[in-house]
């Protein structure tokens, strides 16, 4: 079909989930090409220092008065009629053990030296040291201890940071990771990379169909652990890029899930309903050696995402995943941009600060008068969780980093 034949209406349907008019074929675009070139964003004013850090110390308030009387974080209270498919007890304690992880993780970075904040991350530590270990899978079809595994990691390389002499803590540390990381294989989906949900057969080796953004998060946080010297099995690793690559579209977007690949291009699909996810594959992608994820790759995507903002925006906080424009769900909104932060934190220093503005004025706009940040309500975690990425984020948008 050439260019010219296409009628308004099909033009205006392509450009509504952000595939472009010519995608039919009409005028061959090489693969760079895709991948670097995309929508800009409009000029804005960034937020001063003294706004981020007031930011920031709200946040870290929020968490303060939000962590349990164990030094956990999260309930399985519910907070509204529909909740999220969550067999107990196995889900919740995978729910709560990820997001007491996040938010350790976030402490450790942006809570700064004072004693309420060390006392906060120490009781966090006492419960992730007493309660990782045991998380599981919940039921046959749910693995969200997925996600438990991933932060976790993350969080143990942060909590290795904090007493580097205390050579004991540091052994139990690393066994700690090994034991995440022994989970991470057992539960890795059977054509490799990872999946939250096995409604297939449901077998020993999950039969699910692999999730591209798990699939990421786990590959960052088995990057942060191999470069405090564990050892990441590289036959794990090929196999979690192999699906990523299976999913990856020739602008660097990437599908939803490996199952999907059959559905030809549906919202869920498209640029604007991989807009949470994209950065968060690429850097996996680039952590684990794949050189065409470049620079200019990075900062088309990071472009894309404060351009196309409000496509991840009308998800946010709506109750009903997938039910805004091009599928995007709300849970998508904050862990799409600590990736991006990561992604900033790729390019040279002398290049981030435009992005890292950008970041910081969506987010400190964003902030809930108690000082959270949350995208999808989910039980009692999902402020917790919110907060936690967006401190991290933030914390990436100071000038004392």
């Amino acid at each position: 079909m050439h260019r010219r034949c296409l009628s308004p209406f099909v033009v205006l349907a392509l450009a509504v989930c952000g595939l472009p008019a010519w995608a039919g074929g009409a005028v061959p675009v090489s693969r760079t090409s895709l991948a670097e070139t995309g929508p800009k964003p409009k000029p804005i004013r960034p937020p001063s220092q003294q706004m981020i850090d007031a930011s920031i110390r709200r946040g870290v308030a929020f968490l303060l008065k939000r962590q349990n009387k164990d030094g956990s974080w999260g309930s399985a209270n519910i907070t509204r009629p529909d909740e999220v498919y969550a067999p107990v007890p196995g889900a919740h304690q995978a729910f709560k053990a990820a997001v007491t992880a996040l938010c350790v993780s976030a402490l450790i970075e942006a809570g700064g030296p004072r004693s309420e904040v060390v006392d906060a991350v120490d009781r966090g530590e006492t419960w992730l040291f007493g309660h990782l270990a045991k998380v599981r899978r919940a039921t046959p079809d749910t693995l969200y201890n997925i996600w438990t595994h991933a932060y976790a990691i993350q969080a143990l390389v942060r909590m290795l940071a904090r007493r580097p002499k205390d050579l004991q803590r540091a052994r139990k540390i690393h066994a700690l990771i090994e034991q995440q990381l022994g989970m991470l294989e057992r539960y890795e989906v059977v054509d490799g990379g990872w999946a939250y949900y096995d409604f297939e057969a449901q077998t020993q080796k999950p039969s699910g169909s692999t999730m591209s953004f798990l699939t990421a998060a786990v590959l960052v946080a088995l990057h942060e652990a191999k470069n405090v010297g564990v050892k990441i099995p590289r036959r794990l690793v090929d196999r979690a890029k192999a699906s990523l690559l299976r999913q990856r579209e020739p602008d660097f977007s990437y599908l939803y899930g490996e199952y999907t690949k059959y559905w030809g291009l549906p919202g869920i699909n498209r640029p604007a309903g991989s807009l949470g996810r994209s950065q968060a594959c690429n850097l996996a992608m680039r952590l684990w050696g794949d050189q065409r994820v470049t620079d200019a790759v990075l900062k088309t995507w990071l472009d894309r995402l404060f351009a196309r903002n409000l496509w991840l925006d009308l998800g946010r906080k709506r109750p009903v995943p997938h039910s805004s424009w091009c599928q995007v769900a709300g849970y998508f909104f904050y862990y799409g941009h600590y990736y991006a932060a990561l992604c900033i934190d790729q390019l040279p220093r002398d290049q981030r600060g435009h992005y890292e503005g950008y970041l910081a004025h969506i987010l400190t706009h964003l902030q809930e008068p108690d000082g959270s940040w949350w995208d999808f309500p989910l039980y009692d975690y999902h402020t917790q969780y919110g907060t936690a990425f967006a401190l991290m984020s933030l914390h990436r948008c100071q000038d004392s980093r």
